[in-house]
């Protein structure tokens, strides 16, 4: 047995026809204004939780990515700080060298001194090195001067450590205490505390104890180029974990377009036909719709 068809079942099915029509053309202009296939979540319930994930995983990676670029950038600048001080350092050296000859009148040993003195104010000042307003060389304490001048020597620096987070479960550290790069308070090393002895000896013309003090020169100083290795390893490995993230942001970027982003000249096709069938529809609406009981009596 047919179901009788009436006319007011007729034109209900047109009109949810080309409701549904108008609704797949606003769909594709959508996505043809916006370049984008998930403008709502019910456009890809699925899809869209993809989607979210991979932002939220772009998100992380690139919190790594600023961390590694404010680590690098620390570890740089305190690379450029232990070159002015290894220059410092060699000049006193030489000096030092120069004042265990023999025939040096005192007038040259005091000329000595006061360069001497005057290099020992220039580490000073390089230990009190500042990046963005913060104490490279005081651990943690970053808003506190780590020497000052009349007591370098017994100054003791804080050491702990300022460390980054470059990946899921790795944390690097990015300062150097300044115990590490100029010696320790007690230290016969301590590169303030041997100036200070190579200061008044030179004052006092007490050339042997001047050639002791070359000693622990070089000890401070094969210490302090284990502390540049140091440095010049963590900015290796952090530079290594820059390109890996860049690796990681990439990829996520690609995975989340595949996701998200709509396939231009498919969407514009599916356009074209979706506007030739929605005006196909109008047109036989035109003739449905005009059809009455009247016309058949005519």
């Amino acid at each position: 047995m047919t179901s009788r068809v009436t006319q007011g079942m007729m034109n209900n099915q047109l009109l949810r026809n080309i409701s549904t029509n108008l609704s797949r053309i606003n769909d594709n202009q959508n996505q043809l204004s916006t370049g984008r296939r998930i403008n709502k979540p019910s456009d890809d319930p699925v899809g869209i939780s993809f989607s979210l994930r991979y932002r939220s995983e772009l998100s992380a990676n690139e919190q790594f990515k600023s961390n590694a670029d404010a680590a690098v950038s620390w570890l740089d600048y305190t690379d450029t700080t232990l070159n002015q001080a290894n220059t410092v350092i060699q000049r006193v050296r030489e000096l030092t060298v120069q004042a265990t000859n023999g025939t040096n009148p005192q007038s040259a040993l005091d000329a000595i001194k006061k360069e001497i003195d005057q290099l020992n104010e220039q580490l000073v000042n390089i230990g009190n090195s500042q990046f963005n307003g913060k104490y490279v060389f005081n651990g943690q304490k970053t808003d506190k001067q780590p020497y000052n001048l009349a007591t370098a020597d017994t100054d003791q620096t804080d050491t702990g450590e300022i460390k980054f987070d470059i990946g899921v479960g790795v944390r690097v550290s990015a300062n150097i205490s300044g115990d590490d790069v100029f010696g320790g308070v007690g230290d016969n090393d301590n590169i303030f505390l041997v100036m200070k002895d190579l200061s008044r000896e030179l004052g006092l013309g007490n050339q042997g104890a001047i050639g002791a003090i070359l000693g622990r020169l070089d000890s401070r100083n094969e210490a302090f180029l284990q502390t540049r290795a140091d440095v010049g390893a963590r900015q290796n490995r952090i530079e290594l974990s820059q390109a890996r993230l860049e690796d990681i942001s990439l990829n996520l970027q690609t995975l989340q377009a595949k996701e998200e982003d709509a396939d231009i000249p498919g969407v514009i096709t599916n356009l074209k036909t979706d506007e030739n069938v929605y005006n196909a529809s109008l047109s036989v609406g035109a003739k449905i719709i005009s059809t009455s009981l009247v016309d058949f009596l005519r």
